[in-house]
């Protein structure tokens, strides 16, 4: 790997490890629908403990991040590149379903990843 990108891709792991605190309007699971060339970002709602832990509304049980859950999403945001679903998620909606700028941030950055996923043709995995 070229040491430039190395050294770039140390940076975003370091950061992708830090500790944040959960939105407290909810989580979003983004993937990509190859067929149709689309970034899509579904939004879950929850709740956050008093120790900061995410729960689900519905039961008051954590949220396991270590295997898929069976929830319904509250919306479903599509769009061809990332600024398109960005201005979906942002722009075009009454109640915005997040409250953290770090959220916000975190979003964008990948919507980005998704759409360079589709325009190389790999696979997206969320971070």
């Amino acid at each position: 790997m070229n040491p430039k990108l190395k050294e770039l891709k140390q940076i975003d792991d370091q950061y992708s490890n830090r500790f944040i605190n959960l939105d407290p309007d909810g989580y979003f699971i983004i993937y990509i629908d190859k067929e149709n060339n689309l970034i899509c970002a579904e939004h879950y709602t929850n709740t956050i403990s008093e120790t900061g832990v995410a729960l689900d509304p519905e039961t008051g049980k954590p949220l396991p991040c270590d295997k898929p859950l069976k929830r319904v999403p509250t919306a479903i945001f599509k769009g061809r590149t990332a600024k398109e679903i960005g201005i979906k998620l942002i722009e075009e909606i009454e109640n915005l379903p997040l409250s953290r700028f770090d959220h916000a941030l975190y979003l964008g950055r990948e919507f980005v990843r998704a759409e360079m996923a589709i325009l190389s043709g790999e696979d997206y995995i969320q971070d």
